[in-house]
């Protein structure tokens, strides 16, 4: 009955061509994936200069939607 056994490490096939390609493929995703992470915890040295010299200029966002009409109208009013 000993003689039945059989402890050999089973065959195991060859990886094909699209299995090595999404191996890899995950591999480089799960390091992109950690440079970005850490691109946002790391903080980045500002050596350029901001942008101070526009500091005395304001922008306002243009109303949209019901206020965008409302707004309209009062310059239509206006003028």
């Amino acid at each position: 009955m000993a003689a039945e056994l059989d402890f050999s490490p089973p065959e195991i096939p060859e990886p094909t061509f699209m299995e090595n390609v999404l191996r890899y493929g995950l591999f480089f995703g799960a390091i992109f994936q950690l440079i970005c992470v850490l691109a946002i915890i790391l903080p980045v040295s500002k050596s350029h200069k901001t942008v101070s010299s526009f500091s005395g200029l304001t922008f306002h966002p243009v109303p949209k939607g019901p206020l965008m009409q409302l707004a309209q109208e009062k310059v239509k009013g206006k003028g």
